[in-house]
């Protein structure tokens, strides 16, 4: 049972309630955002709840036991801290939610009524949709090692050892033409072959999407001309003359761990893991 605070308990019994929804997001990237229904701001713990956002929430639902509740948030992207970009460059994906029920006469009645994270977000049109995830979906998710042929640590994490920092790893370029906002050819990587990067990360160091992060779906070279294919869209408007750092890319074998990266010592995954194909192996006369 959720504990009311005293001058909440006592606004309610009154009858006569003031009450309004707050929601307070916080980024993967630490920006907290906060929204009201409320038809004027109100602020507390140091955030501004912006008023008539066009913000509501579906109904509020609580089980026993591990069961996920969700519920979902709707709205118009009419809020200035709200923008498309944001929306489709990920920065809202598992972020933290929390909502309360305030007293908009006195924000110290408050109580906090979920807490969660940020699932599914559709869009259509000037309108987006959230679905809210209860903190227990969490226990849903696999946790630990995972027996499995490919490497399962990160290119050049602590696990894998490899650094990255190098010239042979990493490298520089500037954008000098824009396909589309996941597609762009660039300079400055002349001396590394296509597919070098491959599932390596851009990191955007200039422009609108400075700091932005994006693993590369596919690193080509014709002749003189280096091209970059994203698997996200690029936050802002991709131009010329943006530069970026990208590093290696790693296809997580062991083949690729020997050859490229000279590795293999750290290698984590189980190359040779017996499979379906042994399982189902018959034994033929001559074998042994």
């Amino acid at each position: 049972m959720r504990a009311l605070p005293a001058g909440l308990a006592l606004h309610l019994e009154t009858g006569t309630t003031t009450l309004c929804w707050c929601w307070r997001l916080t980024r993967r990237d630490g920006v907290k955002q906060g929204f009201t229904d409320h038809d004027r701001d109100l602020q507390f713990d140091a955030t501004t709840f912006e008023a008539a956002a066009g913000f509501e929430a579906s109904e509020v639902r609580e089980s026993l036991g591990l069961a996920v509740d969700n519920l979902e948030i709707t709205g118009a992207l009419s809020s200035a801290a709200l923008e498309d970009a944001d929306l489709e460059a990920g920065l809202y994906d598992d972020a933290e939610v929390e909502i309360f029920r305030v007293n908009w006469t006195d924000v110290a009645q408050r109580v906090l009524m979920r807490s969660g994270t940020l699932g599914e977000v559709k869009r259509a049109g000037g309108a987006f949709s959230a679905e809210v995830r209860g903190l227990s979906h969490y226990l849903q998710q696999p946790k630990g090692r995972l027996f499995q042929y490919t490497c399962d640590a990160d290119l050049g994490d602590a696990r894998c050892g490899v650094a990255l920092a190098g010239s042979a790893f990493t490298g520089s370029g500037v954008v000098t033409a824009v396909t589309s906002e996941r597609v762009f050819a660039a300079s400055g990587l002349d001396s590394f072959g296509a597919d070098w990067f491959t599932r390596g990360l851009v990191t955007f160091a200039s422009g609108a999407a400075a700091g932005q992060k994006i693993e590369v779906r596919r690193h080509t070279r014709n002749g003189s001309v280096v091209a970059f294919d994203l698997w996200q869209p690029v936050r802002a408007p991709l131009t010329a003359g943006m530069t970026f750092t990208v590093t290696a890319g790693c296809d997580k074998t062991h083949t690729t761990c020997r050859a490229k990266f000279s590795n293999i010592a750290n290698f984590r995954g189980f190359p040779h893991m017996p499979g379906n194909d042994y399982l189902t192996a018959v034994a033929r006369p001559g074998q042994t």
